[in-house]
């Protein structure tokens, strides 16, 4: 099965000059969580709503910061003719949720979540979901409660 069988293809893109205020709103609105960051016809980064917390709120930075000073800039996306068995691995290797979906032309056409995996391959969900759990090194719960 292709990624594209699975994809939501109707994404809104936000702008990396919006406020992140902005963006926050829209993310209500259509009730994402993730949002790819466009400009140019250009897919340029992603802004999710622990982007807007930890790099922004954690961080003091108030509501009119531009979505660019928060967004994350590496771009983890797969393209629509991959295979969803394929894309869940990388999912999982990664550690992330949802990616961007491109055309063999690198432009957005989609986005895939882990949800939609679910829906169409339950097995391969499991393994990207105990793929992301495995301890995070540094970071983790534990050590920051020894602190």
């Amino acid at each position: 099965m292709r990624v594209s069988e699975v994809m939501t293809r109707d994404v809104k893109v936000v702008h990396p000059n919006q406020s992140i205020a902005e963006a926050a709103k829209m993310m209500t609105k259509i009730n994402v969580g993730f949002m790819p960051v466009g400009e140019n016809d250009q897919l340029v980064g992603t802004l999710t709503d622990r982007d807007i917390v930890v790099r922004a709120v954690a961080g003091s930075k108030g509501p009119y910061t531009a979505v660019r000073d928060v967004m994350t800039q590496s771009v983890k996306y797969c393209f629509e003719d991959e295979e969803l068995d394929q894309v869940a691995r990388r999912m999982g290797e990664q550690r992330v949720r949802r990616m961007p979906v491109v055309n063999r032309d690198k432009r957005l056409v989609g986005v895939i979540t882990l949800c939609d995996v679910a829906l169409a391959q339950p097995d391969e969900a499991r393994r990207a979901i105990t793929a992301m759990s495995q301890p995070g090194g540094a970071t983790s719960q534990l050590r920051l409660a020894a602190l």
